[in-house]
Protein backbone atom coordinates (compact mmCIF):
# COMPACT_ATOMS: atom_id res chain seq x y z
CA UNK A 1 0.00 0.00 0.00
CA UNK A 2 1.39 3.05 -1.05
CA UNK A 3 -0.03 6.89 0.34
CA UNK A 4 0.36 9.74 -1.50
CA UNK A 5 0.22 13.27 -0.43
CA UNK A 6 -0.22 16.28 -2.71
CA UNK A 7 1.95 19.46 -2.34
CA UNK A 8 -0.91 21.48 -1.46
CA UNK A 9 -2.04 19.01 1.32
CA UNK A 10 -5.58 19.31 -0.28
CA UNK A 11 -5.49 15.73 -1.79
CA UNK A 12 -4.53 12.44 -0.66
CA UNK A 13 -3.72 9.47 -2.55
CA UNK A 14 -3.83 5.74 -1.38
CA UNK A 15 -2.87 2.94 -3.70
CA UNK A 16 -3.54 -0.81 -2.72
CA UNK A 17 -1.23 -3.25 -3.10
CA UNK A 18 -2.54 -5.37 -5.68
CA UNK A 19 -2.30 -2.45 -8.31
CA UNK A 20 -6.13 -1.19 -8.26
CA UNK A 21 -6.03 2.53 -7.84
CA UNK A 22 -8.45 4.23 -5.96
CA UNK A 23 -8.37 7.95 -4.91
CA UNK A 24 -8.76 9.39 -1.53
CA UNK A 25 -9.38 12.53 -2.17
CA UNK A 26 -9.81 14.85 1.20
CA UNK A 27 -10.08 18.92 0.72
CA UNK A 28 -8.41 20.85 3.18
CA UNK A 29 -9.11 24.28 3.72
CA UNK A 30 -6.73 27.16 3.94
CA UNK A 31 -7.06 27.57 7.27
CA UNK A 32 -8.80 25.01 8.90
CA UNK A 33 -7.96 21.37 9.36
CA UNK A 34 -10.75 18.99 8.83
CA UNK A 35 -11.32 15.67 10.58
CA UNK A 36 -10.47 13.91 7.89
CA UNK A 37 -7.00 15.52 7.31
CA UNK A 38 -6.63 15.14 11.28
CA UNK A 39 -7.16 10.89 10.86
CA UNK A 40 -5.08 10.74 7.55
CA UNK A 41 -2.18 12.48 9.27
CA UNK A 42 -3.00 10.15 12.21
CA UNK A 43 -2.54 7.16 9.63
CA UNK A 44 0.39 9.02 8.06
CA UNK A 45 2.22 8.71 11.86
CA UNK A 46 1.42 5.25 12.11
CA UNK A 47 3.50 4.22 9.20
CA UNK A 48 6.55 6.09 10.46
CA UNK A 49 6.26 4.73 13.48
CA UNK A 50 6.20 0.68 11.95
CA UNK A 51 9.25 2.17 9.99
CA UNK A 52 10.87 2.61 13.03
CA UNK A 53 9.85 -0.74 14.28
CA UNK A 54 11.73 -2.07 11.90
CA UNK A 55 15.00 -1.07 12.12
CA UNK A 56 14.44 -2.22 15.95
CA UNK A 57 14.45 -5.73 14.73
CA UNK A 58 17.43 -5.52 12.67
CA UNK A 59 19.25 -3.62 14.72
CA UNK A 60 21.38 -6.16 17.01
CA UNK A 61 22.25 -6.36 20.22
CA UNK A 62 26.08 -5.32 20.70
CA UNK A 63 26.16 -4.80 24.21
CA UNK A 64 28.13 -1.33 24.64
CA UNK A 65 26.43 1.62 26.52
CA UNK A 66 26.20 4.00 23.37
CA UNK A 67 23.42 3.98 20.66
CA UNK A 68 23.44 6.53 17.38
CA UNK A 69 22.22 4.62 14.85
CA UNK A 70 18.31 5.02 13.83
CA UNK A 71 17.62 1.32 15.10
CA UNK A 72 18.54 1.80 18.50
CA UNK A 73 17.00 5.09 18.42
CA UNK A 74 13.64 3.39 17.47
CA UNK A 75 14.26 0.70 20.21
CA UNK A 76 14.96 3.52 22.73
CA UNK A 77 12.02 5.50 21.91
CA UNK A 78 9.32 2.83 20.61
CA UNK A 79 8.49 1.11 23.63
CA UNK A 80 8.42 4.50 25.82
CA UNK A 81 5.95 5.77 23.23
CA UNK A 82 3.59 2.67 23.51
CA UNK A 83 4.12 2.54 27.13
CA UNK A 84 6.16 -0.85 27.22
CA UNK A 85 9.49 -2.05 28.26
CA UNK A 86 11.82 -4.35 26.81
CA UNK A 87 13.01 -7.31 28.47
CA UNK A 88 17.03 -7.29 28.72
CA UNK A 89 18.92 -9.71 26.98
CA UNK A 90 22.01 -11.29 27.88
CA UNK A 91 24.87 -10.84 25.46
CA UNK A 92 26.50 -13.55 24.31
CA UNK A 93 29.89 -12.65 24.96
CA UNK A 94 28.89 -13.46 28.83
CA UNK A 95 27.83 -16.86 27.96
CA UNK A 96 30.98 -17.46 25.97
CA UNK A 97 33.35 -16.45 28.84
CA UNK A 98 31.61 -18.08 31.36
CA UNK A 99 31.22 -20.99 29.55
CA UNK A 100 35.60 -21.40 29.96
CA UNK A 101 36.65 -22.88 33.30
CA UNK A 102 39.47 -21.24 34.91
CA UNK A 103 42.21 -23.34 36.10
CA UNK A 104 43.52 -23.15 39.29
CA UNK A 105 47.08 -22.28 38.39
CA UNK A 106 45.05 -18.75 36.02
CA UNK A 107 43.20 -18.32 39.87
CA UNK A 108 46.44 -18.28 42.15
CA UNK A 109 48.33 -15.78 39.54
CA UNK A 110 44.83 -13.69 40.30
CA UNK A 111 44.21 -14.06 43.72
CA UNK A 112 44.78 -10.50 44.95
CA UNK A 113 42.74 -8.78 42.01
CA UNK A 114 39.50 -11.42 42.84
CA UNK A 115 36.99 -9.99 45.42
CA UNK A 116 36.18 -11.94 48.18
CA UNK A 117 32.66 -11.12 48.75
CA UNK A 118 29.98 -9.98 46.93
CA UNK A 119 29.28 -6.51 48.74
CA UNK A 120 32.90 -6.28 47.22
CA UNK A 121 32.41 -7.41 43.76
CA UNK A 122 29.29 -4.92 43.16
CA UNK A 123 31.01 -2.17 44.52
CA UNK A 124 33.59 -2.52 42.17
CA UNK A 125 31.29 -3.51 39.29
CA UNK A 126 29.46 0.30 40.53
CA UNK A 127 32.72 2.39 40.47
CA UNK A 128 34.21 0.68 37.13
CA UNK A 129 30.74 0.42 35.31
CA UNK A 130 32.35 -2.16 32.82
CA UNK A 131 31.16 -3.54 29.71
CA UNK A 132 29.49 -6.98 30.05
CA UNK A 133 32.85 -8.75 28.08
CA UNK A 134 34.97 -7.17 31.76
CA UNK A 135 31.62 -8.17 34.14
CA UNK A 136 31.69 -11.40 32.71
CA UNK A 137 35.64 -12.21 33.17
CA UNK A 138 35.30 -10.82 36.87
CA UNK A 139 32.07 -12.73 37.37
CA UNK A 140 33.75 -15.95 36.59
CA UNK A 141 37.36 -15.60 38.55
CA UNK A 142 35.03 -14.88 41.90
CA UNK A 143 32.70 -17.84 40.58
CA UNK A 144 36.02 -19.79 40.49
CA UNK A 145 37.35 -18.80 43.89
CA UNK A 146 34.66 -19.50 46.32
CA UNK A 147 34.00 -23.27 44.18
CA UNK A 148 37.69 -24.17 44.34
CA UNK A 149 37.49 -23.00 48.34
CA UNK A 150 34.19 -24.90 48.85
CA UNK A 151 35.02 -27.96 47.21
CA UNK A 152 38.37 -27.53 49.42
CA UNK A 153 36.27 -27.05 52.65
CA UNK A 154 33.88 -30.38 51.41
CA UNK A 155 36.64 -32.76 51.03
CA UNK A 156 38.43 -31.77 54.71
CA UNK A 157 34.81 -32.49 55.67
CA UNK A 158 34.71 -35.66 54.78
CA UNK A 159 38.78 -36.59 55.46
CA UNK A 160 37.96 -35.69 58.95
CA UNK A 161 34.55 -37.25 59.32
CA UNK A 162 36.13 -40.18 58.24
CA UNK A 163 39.06 -40.11 60.94
CA UNK A 164 37.19 -39.54 63.53
CA UNK A 165 34.14 -42.38 62.70
CA UNK A 166 37.13 -45.12 61.24
CA UNK A 167 39.37 -44.66 64.51
CA UNK A 168 38.54 -46.49 67.87
CA UNK A 169 38.21 -44.22 70.81
CA UNK A 170 41.05 -44.51 73.57
CA UNK A 171 38.20 -44.98 75.79
CA UNK A 172 36.91 -47.75 73.87
CA UNK A 173 40.13 -49.85 73.26
CA UNK A 174 41.33 -48.80 77.26
CA UNK A 175 37.46 -50.83 78.12
CA UNK A 176 38.43 -53.94 75.98
CA UNK A 177 41.58 -54.18 77.66
CA UNK A 178 40.87 -53.47 81.22
CA UNK A 179 37.88 -56.45 80.44
CA UNK A 180 40.85 -58.48 78.85
CA UNK A 181 42.53 -58.83 81.58
CA UNK A 182 39.70 -59.22 84.38
CA UNK A 183 39.45 -62.27 81.97
CA UNK A 184 42.24 -63.67 82.91
CA UNK A 185 42.94 -62.71 86.51
CA UNK A 186 39.69 -62.99 87.36
CA UNK A 187 37.25 -66.14 87.52
CA UNK A 188 34.15 -64.17 88.00
CA UNK A 189 34.67 -62.75 84.81
CA UNK A 190 35.07 -66.46 82.97
CA UNK A 191 31.62 -67.73 83.33
CA UNK A 192 29.77 -69.79 81.01
CA UNK A 193 27.51 -67.65 79.43
CA UNK A 194 25.07 -69.20 79.58
CA UNK A 195 25.06 -71.70 82.10
CA UNK A 196 24.86 -75.10 81.90
CA UNK A 197 21.34 -75.12 82.67
CA UNK A 198 19.94 -72.44 80.39
CA UNK A 199 21.57 -74.01 77.15
CA UNK A 200 18.43 -76.02 76.04
CA UNK A 201 16.52 -72.45 76.03
CA UNK A 202 19.09 -71.34 73.30
CA UNK A 203 17.40 -73.41 70.71
CA UNK A 204 13.92 -73.53 72.17
CA UNK A 205 11.77 -71.49 70.10
CA UNK A 206 8.95 -70.39 72.97
CA UNK A 207 11.44 -67.48 73.46
CA UNK A 208 12.00 -64.07 71.89
CA UNK A 209 15.39 -64.66 69.99
CA UNK A 210 17.60 -61.68 69.33
CA UNK A 211 20.73 -61.72 67.39
CA UNK A 212 23.20 -59.16 67.57
CA UNK A 213 27.28 -58.96 66.07
CA UNK A 214 29.74 -56.68 66.76
CA UNK A 215 33.29 -56.26 68.31
CA UNK A 216 32.07 -53.45 70.36
CA UNK A 217 31.68 -54.45 73.67
CA UNK A 218 30.54 -50.60 75.17
CA UNK A 219 27.64 -50.54 72.30
CA UNK A 220 26.64 -54.40 72.81
CA UNK A 221 25.83 -53.49 76.59
CA UNK A 222 23.49 -50.55 75.29
CA UNK A 223 21.53 -52.85 73.22
CA UNK A 224 21.28 -55.47 75.91
CA UNK A 225 20.27 -52.99 78.39
CA UNK A 226 17.92 -51.42 76.91
CA UNK A 227 16.47 -54.38 75.36
CA UNK A 228 15.88 -56.18 78.85
CA UNK A 229 14.76 -53.06 80.19
CA UNK A 230 12.06 -52.16 78.45
CA UNK A 231 10.92 -56.20 77.72
CA UNK A 232 7.31 -56.57 79.48
CA UNK A 233 8.53 -60.28 79.94
CA UNK A 234 12.28 -60.28 80.34
CA UNK A 235 12.71 -63.63 81.38
CA UNK A 236 11.28 -64.62 77.42
CA UNK A 237 14.19 -62.89 76.20
CA UNK A 238 17.31 -64.55 74.84
CA UNK A 239 20.38 -62.34 73.32
CA UNK A 240 22.78 -64.16 71.26
CA UNK A 241 25.82 -61.98 70.79
CA UNK A 242 28.41 -63.09 67.84
CA UNK A 243 31.85 -61.67 68.24
CA UNK A 244 35.38 -61.96 66.81
CA UNK A 245 37.91 -63.88 68.73
CA UNK A 246 39.82 -60.60 69.49
CA UNK A 247 36.53 -59.20 71.42
CA UNK A 248 35.39 -62.65 72.55
CA UNK A 249 37.13 -62.61 76.15
CA UNK A 250 36.26 -58.88 76.87
CA UNK A 251 32.55 -59.56 75.74
CA UNK A 252 32.29 -62.60 78.04
CA UNK A 253 33.69 -60.82 80.86
CA UNK A 254 31.91 -57.50 80.31
CA UNK A 255 28.17 -59.90 80.62
CA UNK A 256 29.62 -62.20 83.68
CA UNK A 257 30.11 -59.19 85.58
CA UNK A 258 27.05 -57.64 84.45
CA UNK A 259 24.17 -60.23 84.62
CA UNK A 260 20.44 -59.47 82.84
CA UNK A 261 18.90 -61.96 84.41
CA UNK A 262 16.27 -63.18 84.29
CA UNK A 263 17.20 -62.41 80.55
CA UNK A 264 19.76 -65.37 79.19
CA UNK A 265 22.80 -64.16 77.22
CA UNK A 266 24.97 -66.16 74.92
CA UNK A 267 28.41 -64.70 73.97
CA UNK A 268 29.87 -66.73 70.96
CA UNK A 269 32.53 -66.06 68.77
CA UNK A 270 32.32 -66.66 65.36
CA UNK A 271 35.45 -69.66 65.41
CA UNK A 272 32.75 -71.28 68.01
CA UNK A 273 30.54 -72.30 65.15
CA UNK A 274 30.71 -75.56 63.68
CA UNK A 275 29.20 -74.41 60.41
CA UNK A 276 31.91 -71.43 60.51
CA UNK A 277 35.25 -73.98 60.61
CA UNK A 278 33.94 -76.35 58.31
CA UNK A 279 34.86 -75.94 54.50
CA UNK A 280 34.54 -72.92 52.31
CA UNK A 281 33.00 -70.00 53.86
CA UNK A 282 31.02 -67.57 51.84
CA UNK A 283 31.46 -64.63 54.11
CA UNK A 284 34.92 -64.91 53.87
CA UNK A 285 35.16 -64.27 49.92
CA UNK A 286 32.94 -61.19 50.56
CA UNK A 287 35.66 -60.19 53.26
CA UNK A 288 38.04 -61.03 50.63
CA UNK A 289 36.16 -58.89 48.01
CA UNK A 290 36.05 -55.86 50.06
CA UNK A 291 39.74 -55.92 50.70
CA UNK A 292 39.66 -55.71 46.78
CA UNK A 293 37.85 -52.58 46.59
CA UNK A 294 40.10 -51.13 49.37
CA UNK A 295 43.37 -52.07 47.72
CA UNK A 296 42.67 -50.13 44.49
CA UNK A 297 42.75 -46.76 46.96
CA UNK A 298 46.47 -47.15 46.73
CA UNK A 299 48.07 -44.12 49.16
CA UNK A 300 45.00 -44.25 51.79
CA UNK A 301 43.02 -41.38 52.31
CA UNK A 302 45.70 -39.01 51.97
CA UNK A 303 46.10 -39.93 48.63
CA UNK A 304 41.94 -39.32 47.80
CA UNK A 305 41.81 -36.21 48.93
CA UNK A 306 44.75 -35.28 47.25
CA UNK A 307 42.94 -35.52 43.94
CA UNK A 308 42.44 -32.71 42.14
CA UNK A 309 39.70 -34.07 39.15
CA UNK A 310 37.18 -35.69 41.23
CA UNK A 311 34.10 -34.19 42.53
CA UNK A 312 33.70 -34.34 46.46
CA UNK A 313 30.75 -37.34 46.51
CA UNK A 314 33.27 -39.60 44.63
CA UNK A 315 36.16 -39.07 47.20
CA UNK A 316 33.87 -38.98 49.81
CA UNK A 317 32.68 -42.56 48.48
CA UNK A 318 36.34 -43.74 48.24
CA UNK A 319 36.95 -42.80 51.64
CA UNK A 320 34.15 -44.73 52.79
CA UNK A 321 35.70 -47.53 51.08
CA UNK A 322 38.42 -47.71 53.39
CA UNK A 323 35.95 -47.88 56.64
CA UNK A 324 37.26 -50.89 58.00
CA UNK A 325 33.42 -52.01 59.11
CA UNK A 326 34.03 -52.73 55.11
CA UNK A 327 36.87 -55.62 55.83
CA UNK A 328 34.67 -56.79 58.79
CA UNK A 329 33.37 -60.35 59.42
CA UNK A 330 30.71 -58.36 61.26
CA UNK A 331 29.10 -56.96 58.56
CA UNK A 332 28.42 -59.87 56.34
CA UNK A 333 27.41 -62.60 59.08
CA UNK A 334 23.82 -61.73 58.78
CA UNK A 335 23.16 -62.92 55.40
CA UNK A 336 24.36 -66.73 57.35
CA UNK A 337 21.78 -66.39 59.59
CA UNK A 338 19.79 -69.85 58.68
CA UNK A 339 23.23 -71.65 58.93
CA UNK A 340 24.47 -70.13 62.36
CA UNK A 341 21.01 -70.73 63.91
CA UNK A 342 19.89 -73.97 62.34
CA UNK A 343 17.11 -74.81 65.16
CA UNK A 344 15.38 -71.36 65.20
CA UNK A 345 12.62 -70.67 63.24
CA UNK A 346 12.61 -66.75 63.69
CA UNK A 347 15.01 -64.38 65.43
CA UNK A 348 15.29 -60.54 65.10
CA UNK A 349 18.44 -58.73 64.01
CA UNK A 350 19.58 -55.93 65.99
CA UNK A 351 22.40 -53.61 64.85
CA UNK A 352 25.26 -52.34 67.43
CA UNK A 353 24.60 -48.71 66.59
CA UNK A 354 21.03 -49.21 68.22
CA UNK A 355 18.91 -48.14 71.24
CA UNK A 356 15.54 -50.25 72.05
CA UNK A 357 12.82 -48.27 73.82
CA UNK A 358 10.24 -50.24 74.15
CA UNK A 359 8.82 -53.85 74.46
CA UNK A 360 9.91 -56.03 71.46
CA UNK A 361 7.54 -59.22 71.89
CA UNK A 362 4.95 -58.19 69.61
CA UNK A 363 7.24 -58.57 66.63
CA UNK A 364 6.61 -62.26 67.03
CA UNK A 365 2.80 -61.36 66.58
CA UNK A 366 3.54 -60.15 63.10
CA UNK A 367 2.52 -62.57 60.21
CA UNK A 368 4.83 -62.14 57.61
CA UNK A 369 3.02 -63.31 55.14
CA UNK A 370 5.24 -66.16 53.74
CA UNK A 371 8.23 -63.07 53.67
CA UNK A 372 11.81 -63.63 54.77
CA UNK A 373 12.97 -60.23 55.93
CA UNK A 374 10.38 -58.29 57.89
CA UNK A 375 11.92 -54.45 57.38
CA UNK A 376 10.85 -50.67 57.39
CA UNK A 377 10.62 -49.21 54.41
CA UNK A 378 12.76 -45.78 53.53
CA UNK A 379 10.57 -43.94 50.90
CA UNK A 380 7.70 -42.68 52.80
CA UNK A 381 7.70 -40.58 55.88
CA UNK A 382 7.70 -37.09 57.38
CA UNK A 383 11.53 -36.75 56.90
CA UNK A 384 12.09 -36.09 53.60
CA UNK A 385 16.07 -36.30 54.10
CA UNK A 386 16.03 -39.58 55.54
CA UNK A 387 13.08 -41.57 54.47
CA UNK A 388 13.25 -41.03 50.83
CA UNK A 389 15.62 -43.86 49.44
CA UNK A 390 14.46 -46.05 46.83
CA UNK A 391 16.66 -48.25 44.91
CA UNK A 392 17.79 -45.56 42.43
CA UNK A 393 19.34 -44.33 45.46
CA UNK A 394 22.13 -46.94 46.29
CA UNK A 395 21.93 -49.09 42.83
CA UNK A 396 23.52 -47.88 39.51
CA UNK A 397 20.27 -48.12 36.66
CA UNK A 398 22.88 -46.76 34.39
CA UNK A 399 24.28 -50.56 34.28
CA UNK A 400 23.07 -52.58 32.12
CA UNK A 401 22.29 -55.69 34.70
CA UNK A 402 20.84 -53.61 37.46
CA UNK A 403 18.14 -51.89 35.10
CA UNK A 404 16.96 -55.07 33.17
CA UNK A 405 16.66 -56.79 36.72
CA UNK A 406 14.93 -54.32 39.11
CA UNK A 407 12.95 -50.69 38.95
CA UNK A 408 14.80 -47.66 39.83
CA UNK A 409 11.56 -46.04 42.11
CA UNK A 410 11.16 -49.16 43.70
CA UNK A 411 11.10 -48.44 47.86
CA UNK A 412 14.27 -49.39 49.42
CA UNK A 413 13.89 -50.89 53.48
CA UNK A 414 16.76 -50.78 55.77
CA UNK A 415 18.90 -52.44 57.85
CA UNK A 416 19.31 -52.34 61.56
CA UNK A 417 16.05 -54.00 63.40
CA UNK A 418 14.82 -56.69 61.24
CA UNK A 419 12.60 -59.25 61.77
CA UNK A 420 13.78 -62.94 59.83
CA UNK A 421 11.41 -65.63 59.42
CA UNK A 422 14.68 -68.97 59.32
CA UNK A 423 11.45 -71.33 58.34
CA UNK A 424 11.19 -69.20 54.97
CA UNK A 425 14.65 -68.55 54.42
CA UNK A 426 15.92 -72.10 53.85
CA UNK A 427 13.57 -72.67 51.41
CA UNK A 428 15.18 -69.46 48.98
CA UNK A 429 18.36 -68.92 47.60
CA UNK A 430 18.77 -65.58 49.05
CA UNK A 431 22.39 -66.44 50.68
CA UNK A 432 23.54 -67.79 46.87
CA UNK A 433 21.64 -64.34 45.48
CA UNK A 434 23.70 -62.40 47.79
CA UNK A 435 27.20 -64.41 46.79
CA UNK A 436 26.29 -63.99 43.45
CA UNK A 437 25.62 -60.58 42.38
CA UNK A 438 29.32 -59.57 45.01
CA UNK A 439 31.06 -61.77 42.11
CA UNK A 440 29.24 -59.84 39.95
CA UNK A 441 30.21 -56.38 41.13
CA UNK A 442 33.41 -57.10 41.03
CA UNK A 443 33.29 -58.45 37.50
CA UNK A 444 31.62 -55.49 36.42
CA UNK A 445 34.94 -53.29 38.51
CA UNK A 446 32.48 -52.53 41.37
CA UNK A 447 29.84 -50.58 39.16
CA UNK A 448 27.10 -51.58 40.14
CA UNK A 449 26.05 -50.30 43.59
CA UNK A 450 27.81 -48.26 46.47
CA UNK A 451 29.61 -49.84 48.97
CA UNK A 452 28.50 -51.52 51.71
CA UNK A 453 26.40 -54.49 52.49
CA UNK A 454 22.53 -52.66 52.03
CA UNK A 455 22.96 -52.98 47.56
CA UNK A 456 23.41 -56.60 48.09
CA UNK A 457 21.08 -56.67 50.44
CA UNK A 458 18.50 -55.02 48.71
CA UNK A 459 18.56 -57.46 45.72
CA UNK A 460 18.81 -60.95 47.35
CA UNK A 461 15.94 -60.24 48.89
CA UNK A 462 14.17 -58.54 46.11
CA UNK A 463 10.77 -59.70 46.19
CA UNK A 464 11.19 -61.40 50.12
CA UNK A 465 10.70 -58.28 52.38
CA UNK A 466 7.42 -57.60 54.29
CA UNK A 467 6.94 -54.31 55.23
CA UNK A 468 6.22 -53.24 58.82
CA UNK A 469 5.45 -49.78 60.63
CA UNK A 470 8.05 -47.72 60.88
CA UNK A 471 7.39 -46.99 64.37
CA UNK A 472 9.17 -50.07 65.10
CA UNK A 473 12.67 -48.93 63.42
CA UNK A 474 13.47 -44.84 63.65
CA UNK A 475 16.72 -44.21 61.15
CA UNK A 476 18.98 -41.30 60.33
CA UNK A 477 20.36 -39.97 64.15
CA UNK A 478 23.88 -40.71 62.99
CA UNK A 479 24.25 -38.77 59.77
CA UNK A 480 21.28 -35.56 59.83
CA UNK A 481 20.98 -33.67 62.82
CA UNK A 482 17.16 -33.00 61.87
CA UNK A 483 14.97 -34.91 64.09
CA UNK A 484 14.09 -34.07 67.84
CA UNK A 485 15.38 -35.48 71.19
CA UNK A 486 11.04 -35.54 71.16
CA UNK A 487 10.27 -37.20 67.90
CA UNK A 488 13.14 -39.73 69.27
CA UNK A 489 12.05 -40.47 71.86
CA UNK A 490 8.75 -41.72 70.83
CA UNK A 491 10.29 -44.46 68.54
CA UNK A 492 10.45 -48.10 69.34
CA UNK A 493 13.49 -48.46 68.33
CA UNK A 494 16.13 -45.55 66.98
CA UNK A 495 19.21 -46.27 64.69
CA UNK A 496 22.15 -43.87 64.76
CA UNK A 497 23.49 -44.89 61.47
CA UNK A 498 26.04 -42.79 59.43
CA UNK A 499 29.36 -41.48 60.76
CA UNK A 500 27.69 -39.67 64.00
CA UNK A 501 27.72 -43.31 66.08
CA UNK A 502 26.87 -42.20 69.83
CA UNK A 503 29.97 -43.34 71.47
CA UNK A 504 32.30 -40.83 69.16
CA UNK A 505 32.40 -37.24 70.26
CA UNK A 506 31.03 -35.97 66.75
CA UNK A 507 27.64 -37.67 68.04
CA UNK A 508 24.44 -34.95 67.75
CA UNK A 509 24.93 -33.62 71.50
CA UNK A 510 20.72 -33.67 71.43
CA UNK A 511 20.28 -36.98 70.50
CA UNK A 512 23.46 -38.75 72.78
CA UNK A 513 21.44 -38.93 75.78
CA UNK A 514 19.21 -41.44 74.31
CA UNK A 515 21.99 -43.78 73.93
CA UNK A 516 23.81 -42.60 77.22
CA UNK A 517 20.92 -43.18 79.68
CA UNK A 518 21.50 -47.28 79.12
CA UNK A 519 25.60 -46.44 80.89
CA UNK A 520 25.93 -46.52 84.24
CA UNK A 521 28.88 -44.04 84.71
CA UNK A 522 29.80 -45.14 88.38
CA UNK A 523 30.56 -48.59 86.96
CA UNK A 524 34.83 -49.14 87.88
CA UNK A 525 35.52 -49.99 83.98
CA UNK A 526 33.63 -47.21 82.73
CA UNK A 527 35.02 -44.79 85.60
CA UNK A 528 38.52 -46.17 84.58
CA UNK A 529 38.72 -45.67 81.09
CA UNK A 530 36.82 -41.95 80.98
CA UNK A 531 33.78 -42.64 79.48
CA UNK A 532 31.64 -39.90 80.19
CA UNK A 533 28.03 -39.04 79.18
CA UNK A 534 29.47 -35.73 77.04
Amino acid sequence: MQLHISPSLRHVTVLPGQGVREYIKVKVASRRVSCRMLIYSLLFFTFLLRFVFVLTAVDTIDGESKCSTLGCLGKKLGPRLLGRRLEPKVPDVMYQILDKPMSKDELQGRLDNIPQTLEDFMAEIKESKPDAKTFALKLREMVSLMEQRTRTAKIQEYLYRHVASSSIPKQLHCLALRLANEHSTNAAARLQLPSAELVPSLVDNSYFHFVLATDNVLAASVVAKSLVRNALRPQKIILHIITDRKTYFPMQAWFSLHSLSPAIIEVKALHHFDWFTKGKVPVLEAMEKDQKVRSQFRGGSSAIVANETEKPNIIASKLQALSPKYNSVMNHIRIHLPELFPSLKKVVFLDDDIVIQTDLSPLWDIDMNGKVNGAVETCRGDDKFVMSKRLKSYLNFSHPLIAENFHPNECAWAYGMNIFDLEAWRKTNISLTYHHWLEQNVKSDLSLWQLGTLPPGLIAFHGHVHIIDPFWHMLGLGYQENTSFVDAETAGVIHFNGRAKPWLEIAFPHLRPLWTKYINFSDKFIKSCHIRAS
